[in-house]
Formats: structure tokens, sequence, C-alpha cells
């Protein structure tokens, strides 16, 4: 199988979202989100944390991030972790958001 460059997999991350698969889903302040997502092509579990595209996606958000794990459960873990650290920081605005989903084109980001 051919690796994926970071674009790719942000603009995947993205598509994946916005078409409903993400496994959870948590809005923070500053209008940024914190999704955990497994890509069912590659079988690989990702934590996406992102801002809101203004740019209907002809760029990717400043301070997207995401992490890669090999299973659902590792991912689940870390998710865990970065909303709890969330969570004692004040930042959870809302669990389980649908906030935002769909609302961007996610082909031809650019990093």
């Amino acid at each position: 199988m051919q690796e994926r460059s970071e674009e790719q997999i942000v603009s995947r991350l993205f598509e994946l979202e916005n078409d409903g698969q993400a496994e959870r889903r948590t809005e923070l302040t500053g209008e940024r989100f914190l999704s955990l997502i497994q890509d069912p092509d590659s079988g690989r579990a990702y934590v996406f944390m992102h801002g809101s595209d203004e740019t209907e996606g002809a760029e990717v958000p400043p301070g997207t991030e995401f992490w890669d794990y090999p299973t659902p459960a590792e991912a689940g873990r870390a998710y865990d972790q970065l909303l709890a650290e969330s969570g004692t920081a004040g930042e959870v605005v809302e669990e389980d958001s649908d906030e935002g989903i769909g609302d961007s084109e996610t082909g031809g980001a650019e990093v």
C-alpha cells in the first residue's frame, strides 16, 4: 500500500468527518474540533484536531494536527486523554458535536 502524504491524510480526515464518519467529535473553544476517526480504507485510526474551515477547502485551517494509530483502541485512549486535558483547561464546548459538519469542500486543501 502506498504511503499517503500529510496533505492527503488531512484531506481524507476532513472528507470522513464531513461525511459523518467520526466515531467521536468534540467542539472546543475557539471554533476548534477534536475527532476520533477510523479510515475504513486503510484501517488506521486517527485523532484529528482542527479549526473551522473558513476557506471552503482551499486551505487547511491553522493549528490542524492529527495523530495516527494502528488500532482504534489506541486512538480511543489518546482521544480520551486529549479530551480530559481539554476539559481540565476549560476548552470543551460540546461533546458529540456535529457543528460545522459538511460545511466545506475538502478537495485540494494545501498544507
